[in-house]
């Protein structure tokens, strides 16, 4: 009976030590590369999530590379010209070799790197379809559209803000063809001017309320 239950204990324990062994040895899921979320959020403020877009300032597609960037991670082409599964491929490629850094949006929406930013390590095309854009396009304010209450804040050189991208999507329907960043640099002071002179508004660059209901009820710059 000693015997037995000594057999029996010892075989108890070598289940246990072997299930042990086991569980130590399965590798973990990594919890690495951003979540579908975070790629959704960034091709908005990069390019209203329009993978086909292409507005002539030299940076193309839904991540809005430029063409070195896009060659720098094997790609061929246009960003622009290529498959939605193909620009969310590279921007994958690209952020395990660089992180968030190529991006400016990224720095906006205080995305946080992971476990595979700046890996190094090259993804395959399943471990990128995850991040699922579809190319669908998304909406954009048409001239008779309602303008949003004015945020109560003058804009000005240099400012980044969630109510400059509908400002600057809204005079998309002037033929300006913003991506909707939302931040204020050359081209957004560009149409502000634009926009006061149509309208008899000083021409101080200074997007205020006066220029902000100029979007949507005064006249087209010409």
């Amino acid at each position: 009976m000693i015997q037995n239950r000594r057999r029996t204990t010892a075989r108890v324990l070598l289940l246990a030590i072997a299930a042990l062994g086991l569980q130590l040895t399965v590798p973990a899921v990594a919890s690495a590369d951003p979540a579908s979320s975070a790629w959704a959020k960034l091709r908005m403020c990069e390019s209203s999530g329009r993978y086909a877009t292409n507005t002539g300032n030299g940076y193309y597609g839904a991540y809005q590379f430029d063409l070195p960037t896009w060659r720098s991670v094997g790609g061929t082409g246009r960003p622009d010209q290529a498959a939605p599964a193909e620009q969310d491929y590279r921007a994958l490629y690209l952020y395990r070799m660089r992180g968030w850094q190529p991006w400016q949006c990224a720095g906006m929406l205080k995305l946080a790197g992971d476990a595979d930013a700046r890996s190094k390590r090259v993804p395959t095309y399943a471990e990128a379809a995850y991040i699922g854009g579809g190319g669908l396009p998304a909406p954009v304010p048409g001239p008779g559209g309602p303008k949003p209450a004015w945020p109560g804040v003058v804009y000005q050189y240099g400012d980044c803000a969630t109510p400059l991208k509908a400002f600057q999507l809204r005079m998309n329907a002037f033929g300006y063809g913003f991506t909707g960043t939302g931040c204020y640099y050359e081209k957004t002071r560009t149409a502000v001017l634009d926009l006061q002179r149509a309208n008899g508004i000083k021409d101080s660059g200074l997007l205020g309320p006066k220029t902000w209901d100029a979007a949507w009820n005064g006249k087209a710059p010409r």
